[in-house]
């Protein structure tokens, strides 16, 4: 691969930098130096070229090794955010747990935490706890379009179209 990357210009080898920070081909073109008026066109053009190709996913790899984040890792993200049980973070009583007995995927799903104490005059009646969930989706999202893990998506060209239109009644139709 690093034969591939030998045989690119230097603006090339700026595109390929410039495309990793955001995969916008056309924005990665214009910072490399092409002009503004043709960085879409050439953007699009420089993503088709094998050596390109094999650069950006060789750089994908290397940040991959680096950082030790997996499209494995992600997806496990994505289950545990899915799959998440509020409940767990709380006793049976309704209290809710002290951090240290929080289950570790619960706890990664919180962005934060607000405890409030209810008083009528200078009686304690209870406590309040707002729990918000992190959107962690859209980070995870990110990572995933960074690794590669969104590619396989354009393998089938047809579409699922859910329509919902009551609690009852769903419609599926192919696109």
């Amino acid at each position: 691969m690093e034969m591939s990357r030998s045989k690119m210009t230097a603006k090339q080898q700026k595109f390929v930098k410039e495309y990793l920070v955001d995969l916008n081909a056309s924005q990665a073109a214009l910072r490399a130096g092409y002009s503004p008026k043709s960085s879409p066109k050439i953007g699009f053009q420089l993503l088709e070229k094998t050596r390109i190709q094999e650069a950006v996913q060789a750089a994908r790899l290397r940040i991959e090794k680096k950082t030790d984040i997996t499209i494995e890792k992600c997806l496990k993200e994505y289950a545990k955010i899915a799959f998440l049980d509020i409940e767990k973070a709380f006793k049976e009583d309704g209290s809710l747990k002290p951090i240290s007995e929080i289950p570790e995927d619960i706890r990664r799903a919180i962005a934060g935490l607000e405890t409030s104490t209810i008083r009528t005059d200078d009686n304690k009646i209870g406590t309040l706890h707002k729990i918000k969930i992190s959107d962690k989706k859209g980070a995870l999202d990110s990572i995933m379009r960074h690794l590669g893990g969104f590619d396989n998506d354009k393998s089938d060209d047809k579409q699922l179209k859910i329509i919902i239109e009551s609690s009852d009644k769903v419609n599926i139709n192919k696109v």
